[in-house]
């Protein structure tokens, strides 16, 4: 309740412009208060942490240790959030989780089981259908490669995207007879 009530007040008062000093002093009061919430035989010699980097250290570590900070819970999050929210590709969702630094093991799971509910090509058909309506005018190869291009940075396999296009193109073509 104490660390509660302290971590309130440290974020109440801190704004975007001194965020980073708001942090420190929230990383500050976690720590300070860790040996009376935690048994003793977890901090067996108090010392004095002489940088900021170990304050983070310190804090982030706690954090893990008490479940508080989970890779494979974020990251399964993060995956379902795209894939259903937003619509992206399991190669963008996977490399998004890659830059914020989250484990192969955990992105290989969570991108797994985000898209074994979705059909990768109902996703890239409606997607398809929604950027067709925004062009105007008749649809020659230039926004054709626009629309494959926009469809792969969305993180879809090339060859859903290729299968997809060609059945609309084959759709949009009348079949021609050849005497």
């Amino acid at each position: 309740m104490v660390l509660r009530v302290l971590c309130v007040s440290a974020l109440s008062f801190s704004s975007p412009f001194n965020f980073q000093l708001s942090t420190v002093n929230l990383l500050f009061i976690f720590t300070s208060f860790l040996p009376y919430f935690y048994p003793s035989s977890m901090f067996r010699k108090p010392r004095q942490l002489e940088t900021e980097e170990e304050l983070y250290e310190v804090a982030v570590r706690a954090l893990m240790e008490n479940g508080l900070i989970d890779d494979a819970r974020y990251a399964k999050q993060f995956a379902r959030q795209r894939t259903q929210t937003r619509k992206q590709g399991k190669f963008r969702v996977a490399r998004d989780l890659r830059a914020r630094g989250v484990p192969d093991r955990h992105i290989d799971a969570a991108v797994e089981e985000a898209t074994r509910e979705t059909d990768e090509g109902a996703v890239v058909r409606q997607r398809i259908e929604r950027k067709l309506r925004s062009y105007r005018g008749e649809i020659d190869d230039r926004k054709m490669a626009s629309l494959y291009g926009s469809l792969l940075r969305a993180g879809f396999s090339a060859d859903v995207v290729r299968r997809e296009l060609k059945a609309l193109v084959k759709e949009d073509l009348p079949d021609v007879e050849l005497e």
